[in-house]
């Protein structure tokens, strides 16, 4: 009998492991967008679909109430030509009519935009020699050496750097519109483009440090990073965002040294992240967790069955409350002092969940719970905090410039791609964020490079509001 116990208990405890290791990659093949990190690019077609809103029963379209959006009219002095449309004769008696005298307004205007029929120009600097008529020496005219220096003048150079950073466009896609638009005499070769971004690269030096700073010293910041392909070598592209400022920088870690890179051990302010244990370096009082990351989590309770399926739809149904009554704070129809109390039985309920949640059976829900219960004051800090959001939705959104950059073109193939890459991803995304056009900055950029002034400000206004203790 001892034998057969001896020869059974270890066919039982291998029994045990491979049951917890079909479960693991049941539950590994079972992730998609709703429940993990994953994009929904990867879901299978068999897959599980978000579920599709109620039809509202209204056309699509402008709905009626809704404020239209027009161009508007620019003022004569942005205005290139003017064509007058004077009636001679009356319409009644068809007698002559007088002109109009100067400084009469016209009755109606009517404005059209379009390219001129050359939208490149050339301009040939020429040197000619002159004989003195006097001693008979030969004078030479010389162009300058900052002139000789460049074949493309700043705004065709930056506006191959907007085609990349701002456009997603590929150089070869660059090429075509040099050519076919734009109508540059001679085409353009890929290493010319390639050059002209290695040369705004070094006109973006210096912005690129200031969005840096920037962002390291903000009261309020949201941290994220996702993958980057440099030489078919996995690195990663970090990021932290303020309300007007997104500084990006691609490292070849994801871990502390990553962190360390984009901030500069400067640790300050409030981390809006996700649960990634790398941002565990600032204190938990002065983080905040996505919710909308945890959404996803609460999911992935539901999919694992058994006892977790009814703690998972109970968060999920106080994730909602919390968002419904969060959009109520960010319309204007509750104050802070009401968001707080309103808060305050959700954030109890969410609390004696997750107690309840270290009571299951499954190891990995119970983990995740107490997870959650060590983390908890970091879940609230938006209820006390101005400025700070219970998302990390903006880094992300900061983020997807680059994300659609990888999956274009597979990310950089060298050192000076890479820093092409963040430096016109943080002027890009740091000028939508400020409501500016992007094209001016990269052209001032350029030209204060050339002729070897500082670069513009790209952080000249931080409009972050600073945080306070409500």
């Amino acid at each position: 009998m001892e034998a057969l116990v001896a020869t059974l208990l270890p066919l039982q405890q291998l029994l045990e492991a491979a049951h917890k290791r079909i479960k693991a990659l049941e539950e590994r093949l079972g992730q998609n967008s709703r429940n993990s990190h994953k994009p929904p690019s990867t879901d299978a077609r068999q897959g599980p679909r978000p579920n599709p809103k109620p039809p509202s029963g209204r056309n699509p379209g402008g709905q009626l109430g809704h404020e239209g959006k027009n161009r508007g009219l620019l003022p004569p002095d942005q205005v290139d030509h003017f064509i007058a449309y004077v009636p001679k004769k009356c319409e009644n008696c068809h007698a002559p009519l007088p002109e109009p005298g100067p400084g009469t307004q016209p009755s109606i205007r009517h404005q059209v935009a379009d390219l001129p029929p050359k939208a490149c120009e050339v301009t040939e600097h020429r040197g000619f020699s002159v004989t003195c008529e006097d001693c008979g020496c030969v004078n030479h005219g010389v162009i300058p050496e900052e002139v000789l220096r460049y074949s493309f003048g700043p705004r065709l150079t930056a506006l191959a750097s907007f085609l990349s950073g701002a456009s997603q466009s590929s150089r070869r896609q660059t090429e075509e519109i040099f050519e076919d638009v734009l109508g540059v005499p001679g085409g353009i070769a890929l290493g010319t483009i390639s050059n002209m971004e290695a040369e705004a690269t070094q006109a973006l030096e210096a912005p690129h440090q200031e969005a840096a700073e920037a962002v390291r010293n903000a009261e309020a910041k949201n941290l994220d990073e996702t993958s980057w392909k440099d030489r078919n070598k996995t690195v990663w592209m970090w990021t932290a965002a303020t309300a007007s400022v997104a500084y990006l920088v691609i490292h070849a870690h994801r871990g502390f040294r990553g962190l360390h890179a984009l901030l500069a051990g400067v640790y300050r302010g409030i981390f809006t992240s996700d649960r990634w244990k790398v941002y565990g370096v600032r204190a938990r009082r002065f983080r905040q967790i996505c919710w909308a990351h945890l959404v996803r989590d609460f999911q992935k309770l539901i999919d694992r069955g058994g006892e977790s399926v009814r703690i998972g739809k109970k968060a999920t149904e106080l994730a909602g409350h919390l968002f419904t009554i969060w959009h109520d704070f960010k319309s204007g129809e509750i104050d802070r002092p009401t968001l707080q109390y309103a808060m305050r039985w959700v954030r109890k309920d969410f609390q004696v969940l997750l107690k309840q949640g270290l009571k299951l059976a499954d190891e990995k829900s119970a983990t995740f719970c107490q997870n959650l219960l060590d983390l908890e004051p970091a879940l609230w800090t938006f209820l006390r905090c101005e400025g700070v959001e219970p998302t990390n939705n903006h880094a992300e959104r900061v983020l997807r410039r680059g994300v659609l950059w990888r999956k274009r073109s597979f990310g950089s193939r060298s050192d000076r791609g890479a820093r092409f890459a963040e430096r016109i991803l943080t002027v890009v995304q740091t000028r939508r964020l400020q409501g500016k056009r992007v094209f001016p900055f990269l052209v001032e950029a350029i030209e204060a490079y050339r002729a070897g002034k500082a670069a513009p400000s790209l952080c000249a206004v931080e409009s972050a509001a600073p945080l306070m203790a409500a």
